[in-house]
């Protein structure tokens, strides 16, 4: 049971949730063992974590020694205080909910009027494929003819589930290596489905994995949509909670399964909260918050690093908050949980939004039809690494596809998510509602399929993410240890960069949005050439020429 309906382009990745214990945070009661989150300092090793944490009054229930963070209980009220103290932890954190679910340009406007579907889209070679614009502006359906994307590459999809019910997904997806590391939480998830509260692999009460996925990987098999790498693997690595919320436990684990596991990509459409940006030693903090975000830093520094150092290739959303990530705004929707926000200035070199802004990610904007960078798209030469479709509902003002629901990204979803939204029936039939919004599609066999839109980074990222699988399937090396074919992250970057197709800034530079009923805080201004700028980086991602084709 979901708390609150995702229907957004970005869900966030609240949580890596933990507090660095400070004197009075903890609330144990005497007898009552709580649940904390522990990060142990940088340069400590696992035996002396382990230490630490006994000598404080704690009990390790799990513990991921390659990133140094371990799952304590402990009925000692003085636990955390010790656990600080110690030298060799950075805090311990009672285990709660930090974050919220998204709003705003986050969530597909459903009132959006209904109308046909943008005049653009591919090749048909699913029954759907007509209406995937951004599948021709990749040009994955001629890539197809080089390069369809190998079983033997598997690209995990961090995030809030896939439903392998859907016949475009279940044909090449992995229950072997796919994990549920977020088992459900009765005071964010509501009451648990199964009696374990672990959701059965292969199921989305969320929707927004299942949609991540049909965009990299949905099968070309006469049925539903195609995705950019439709013979890849697929990976369910659910880190986030049915509601939405994500928690240091399962990112991190998800991450260091990912890098064990031997997958060769990992998409992570969502950021980290409770703080739209996590900065060492911002001033507006109370010494506690900053702790905080010092341990979600290293934390997630730590996962991506191990991750990268396995072979993994990972692409993230560069986030929905229209602006330009090298000289970030003003922060005032943080903390999003828990306390009220209030106004944070950011010194760029000492806040990062993770994890687009940590190691060895690919950042990736959104684009709209025209490939004009969607209205909510964030930019900037510091971070972006290249663009995608991500969907841009506004695109094509003047227009008759002016905000209509083919400017956005088709994918699969949910039936389940679909009947919560009021746009199916309980009989999988597509109610007024869904017209327009929500698509079905049948096998021979008569299982079925459905398929919506949604717009935002979170549907640019997994575009990128197929690239970079096709690459790994073209040119990577058999290797059984792993299980199939890998490549070296670093390569597999450089060929999406030199191949992804360049775009010069719009002139004049600055770019108002204001015809698209934006307020002046959206005007965004594109630095950088063709070769390399704010808005497309190296280039919007080009699968066809990624895999040897001109």
């Amino acid at each position: 049971m979901r708390r609150r309906v995702i229907t957004g382009a970005v869900v966030t990745a609240t949580g890596l949730a933990f507090l660095a214990a400070v004197p009075g945070s903890a609330t144990a009661e005497p007898g009552n063992a709580v649940d904390y989150t522990v990060v142990a300092a940088d340069g400590t090793s696992a035996a002396e974590a382990t230490a630490a944490i006994k000598a404080a009054g704690g009990t390790i229930v799990t513990g991921n020694d390659a990133v140094g963070v371990y799952r304590v209980t402990s009925a000692d009220t003085g636990f955390g205080t010790k656990a600080v103290k110690s030298g060799a932890l950075i805090g311990a954190s009672e285990r709660r909910a930090i974050g919220r679910a998204p709003n705003g340009l986050e969530k597909i406007e459903r009132d959006v009027r209904r109308g046909g579907s943008a005049a653009h889209g591919s090749k048909k070679l699913d029954p759907l494929d007509d209406k995937l614009w951004g599948l021709a502006m990749v040009r994955a359906d001629k890539a197809r003819k080089i390069e369809s994307g190998d079983r033997g590459v598997t690209v995990g999809i961090l995030d809030t589930g896939l439903d392998a019910s859907n016949p475009d997904l279940a044909p090449h997806f992995s229950t072997k290596l796919s994990r549920n590391f977020a088992p459900d939480l009765v005071d964010v998830d509501g009451a648990c489905e199964v009696a374990s509260c672990v959701d059965p692999i292969g199921t989305d009460d969320n929707g927004h994995g299942t949609h991540v996925a049909g965009t990299i990987g949905a099968a070309a098999n006469g049925v539903g949509l195609s995705g950019i790498a439709p013979d890849v693997t697929l990976v369910e690595l659910k880190g986030g909670q049915d509601s939405g919320y994500f928690f240091l436990d399962p990112v991190v684990n998800a991450l260091t399964h990912a890098a064990d596991s031997g997958l060769d990509v990992v998409n992570m459409s969502f950021y980290v909260d409770p703080w739209l940006y996590n900065c060492t030693a911002n001033p507006a903090d109370s010494a506690e918050d900053q702790a905080e975000q010092r341990a979600i830093i290293a934390a997630m520094k730590r996962a991506l690093n191990y991750a990268h150092r396995k072979g993994v290739t990972l692409v993230g959303a560069l986030g929905n908050n229209h602006e330009d990530l090298g000289k970030p705004r003003t922060d005032v929707s943080s903390p999003d949980y828990g306390a009220d926000p209030y106004p944070r200035e950011i010194d760029n070199n000492s806040c990062w939004d993770l994890p687009v802004e940590g190691p060895h990610v690919i950042g990736v904007s959104s684009v709209g039809p025209s490939k004009r960078k969607a209205d909510y798209s964030n930019y900037g030469v510091e971070q972006i690494s290249v663009a995608a479709p991500g969907g841009f509902a506004r695109d094509g003002f003047g227009t008759p596809t002016y905000n209509t629901p083919g400017n956005r990204i088709l994918s699969s979803y949910p039936l389940k998510v679909l009947i919560e939204e009021g746009l199916v029936d309980a009989a999988g039939n597509i109610l007024p509602a869904g017209e327009g919004l929500v698509f079905k599609d049948c096998t021979n066999a008569g299982k079925c399929g459905y398929y919506t839109y949604l717009q935002g980074t979170s549907m640019a990222a997994p575009h990128a993410a197929g690239v970079a699988a096709l690459i790994v399937s073209k040119y990577g090396k058999r290797d059984w240890r792993r299980g199939g074919v890998t490549m070296d992250p670093k390569a597999v970057e450089r060929q999406l960069y030199r191949t992804a197709a360049e775009q010069s800034c719009p002139e004049p530079r600055l770019v108002s949005y204001a015809n698209e009923g934006r307020p002046a805080e959206f005007d965004a201004y594109c630095e950088g050439g063709r070769q390399f700028n704010g808005f497309y980086g190296y280039g919007i991602v080009d699968a066809y020429a990624a895999v040897g084709g001109r």
